[in-house]
């Protein structure tokens, strides 16, 4: 019975002994898979975590892309209605191109008054107002020759008036758009003209400056037409020469063709920074650039100018006019294009308005840098006006 029992004993001890090794075994090895595991786990969140963070940072600036993107886009096509949508606008209006022509709102130097030149350095200048029409009144300004400044101190408008009959040529100075007669470089022109010898009478045409009166082309010469024959009135048998300056020569032009018609010219015409007529110089101008080749530009921009009544024909002017004529341009003018001015020239030149008279064209080098309206700072302009008028003014007069 004992020897029976003893290998069944042994048997169950050796199976037990291997159970329990196996069950330690097999939970040793779970143990270790585990711990492995978890040490890869652990080991793992270190490059996950800023993988993870790196991926939100990309959709963050992908976002910020994608809304600066929607918000350019918004501009941009605002911007392109905008663009398209002014054609039609000023089609709609005329006014407004007219506006933009004669730019007669924009008063600058801002704050100044009108009624005292002396603030602008005119010590020997007296402010008018003269009234052409009924419910239009413009503002003049006559600066006499420096040589009298002295003597001008204190005195009345009767004294400057009675002053035109002195023996002194006279220029009626007829300004350009935008500003005023108290503009910077008109102001600077006046002291040089008056340092040569001259009376300078010089207004804001009606809606400008202080002037009262809706602007238009017909109103801008007949107001010119006024102030001339104020000037003769006064002057006797001073010459008298008219300077008009950019779309003041557009003025000019019409002025000095009327006169001409009724047979009392002036004594010189003077024409700095012209252009032929106002549709080339529209098209020529530096704000049409951007519309240049939109389609129908002449129709949508050009059209509605001469709808308005503005035409300022210098080319046809020309042709009609008999006096002397003196063109100054500078070759850097990014307003009015030295073409354009050369082109006059070329008009009148041929012209038999013009076949008694002396007709000169002066360009100034794009290197002096005069632009559209420093020509005054040339030192070669007192020259060139003593060259060409003087041979029309009496010895004594200078």
């Amino acid at each position: 019975m004992r020897k029976r029992t003893e290998p069944v004993t042994l048997e169950h001890e050796r199976c037990a002994a291997s159970g329990l090794s196996s069950s330690g075994s097999a939970a040793t090895a779970l143990d270790a898979d585990c711990r492995l595991k978890q040490n890869l786990r652990l080991a793992g969140k270190g490059p996950a975590e800023p993988r993870c963070a790196g991926d939100a940072a990309m959709k963050r600036a992908l976002g910020r892309r994608k809304s600066l993107w929607f918000r350019l886009r918004k501009i941009l096509l605002c911007v392109l209605g905008f663009y398209i949508a002014i054609p039609f606008l000023v089609k709609l209006c005329p006014g407004i191109q007219a506006k933009l022509i004669f730019l007669n709102f924009v008063r600058v130097p801002y704050f100044i008054d009108l009624k005292k030149p002396q603030d602008q350095g005119l010590n020997h200048t007296c402010n008018y107002y003269l009234q052409p029409e009924e419910d239009v009144t413009i503002g003049v300004w006559h600066t006499i020759p420096s040589v009298w400044w002295k003597n001008a101190q204190g005195k009345d408008q009767m004294w400057y008036e009675d002053a035109l009959a002195s023996n002194h040529p006279i220029i009626l100075y007829l300004h350009g758009n935008a500003g005023t007669r108290g503009g910077d470089h008109r102001v600077e022109l006046y002291k040089v003209l008056s340092s040569l010898g001259y009376h300078v009478v010089t207004f804001d045409y009606r809606g400008w400056g202080d002037s009262i009166g809706s602007p238009s082309e017909r109103g801008m010469t007949y107001d010119a037409l006024h102030v001339f024959d104020w000037i003769k009135a006064r002057s006797g048998d001073n010459p008298v020469y008219i300077w008009g300056h950019s779309l003041g020569t557009g003025v000019a032009t019409n002025l000095v063709r009327r006169l001409c018609e009724r047979e009392t010219p002036p004594d010189a015409l003077i024409l700095e920074s012209p252009f032929t007529n106002i549709r080339e110089e529209a098209k020529s101008h530096p704000f049409s650039v951007i519309y240049r080749y939109f389609p129908g530009f002449d129709w949508f921009f050009l059209d509605p100018i001469t709808s308005s009544g503005i035409k300022f024909a210098n080319d046809e002017n020309v042709k009609h006019i008999s006096c002397p004529l003196l063109i100054l341009h500078a070759e850097d003018d990014p307003v009015v294009p030295f073409q354009l001015g050369r082109k006059l020239y070329n008009i009148a030149a041929p012209s038999r308005s013009f076949r008694d008279f002396k007709v000169q064209f002066i360009p100034f080098h794009s290197d002096l840098g005069y632009r559209h309206k420093y020509i005054y700072k040339s030192p070669e302009l007192p020259r060139i006006l003593r060259e060409f008028l003087g041979k029309l003014e009496p010895e004594h007069q200078h």
